[in-house]
């Protein structure tokens, strides 16, 4: 055999190997992630938490995805407590042209949570109605626009990313769950105005290009008062109100990884 045709053999088989090997050998896509927010996002209710003053948890579903994933880089600004002027003032500084994916739960203490909540929880039932329509009313009015410049602050800084507006769940069943219980009546009105806010950062979020995952549905039977809760109750005050691990890997992130993978 000539060498002429042991050369033209020997790139046939290189050639046969490569196309048999190649599928499923692929470059891994570059994937630079930045997760934004507030509580919901940074793992309030998780823990352990970091030695900041934001409690961010490596149990929250933003540092459950990177890691699923083997991100590039992986940021993490969210901060329990963040309003929409603190991302645009402080944690959109993590963006860059480079980043690709941006995640963000934001609106829910502009929106007066934490008032609402306590009015509710320790209130009476007029006081409780007070401030659920107050927080209503400015989901409605002023949030949307609060909302808007958000997305934009973001998009200007990270102009080729793809973003993810997560939305909040429900927070309690409304089944009878003891006579220390918050009331059915106050649970009810609550998830109501869970409902209307998602509605406007569903609206917003995708005015503005946006991907807006809806977390209701994965909680949905395992608010406060469900025989497995993912929320917490009162139990702790910091994290009142807020996901527990399972919620996060359970429903945040089985709701993120169904969105975008």
């Amino acid at each position: 055999m000539s060498r002429r045709v042991r050369t033209a053999l020997s790139a046939l088989l290189a050639a046969v190997l490569g196309a048999v090997l190649a599928p499923g050998v692929a470059k891994a896509a570059t994937v630079n992630y930045v997760a934004l927010g507030d509580s919901y996002s940074s793992g309030v209710g998780a823990g352990p938490y970091d030695l900041s003053t934001c409690l961010r948890s490596q149990k929250s579903d933003a540092p459950l995805w990177a890691a699923a994933h083997a991100v590039t880089s992986f940021r993490f600004p969210a901060c329990g407590g963040a309003v929409t002027a603190d991302v645009i003032n402080s944690q959109v500084n993590s963006l860059s042209t480079g980043t690709t994916l941006v995640t963000v739960t934001i609106g829910g203490n502009d929106a007066g949570f934490a008032d609402v909540i306590t009015s509710c929880r320790f209130g009476s039932t007029s006081s409780c109605e007070s401030a659920v329509n107050d927080s209503r009313a400015f989901a409605t009015s002023t949030l949307p626009g609060r909302l808007d410049n958000t997305y934009a602050a973001i998009r200007n800084r990270a102009p080729n990313a793809r973003l993810v507006v997560l939305g909040y769940p429900r927070l309690f069943e409304t089944n009878y769950c003891g006579l220390l219980a918050m009331s059915t009546y106050k649970r009810t009105i609550l998830n109501q105005a869970a409902d209307l806010l998602a509605t406007v950062i569903a609206d917003r979020a995708r005015a503005a290009g946006a991907t807006f995952v809806d977390a209701r549905p994965y909680f949905a039977g395992h608010g406060v008062c469900a025989a497995d809760p993912w929320i917490n109750d009162v139990s702790g005050l910091v994290e009142a109100y807020h996901p527990d691990a399972d919620g996060y890997r359970y429903g945040y992130l089985a709701a993120l990884t169904a969105a975008i993978g």
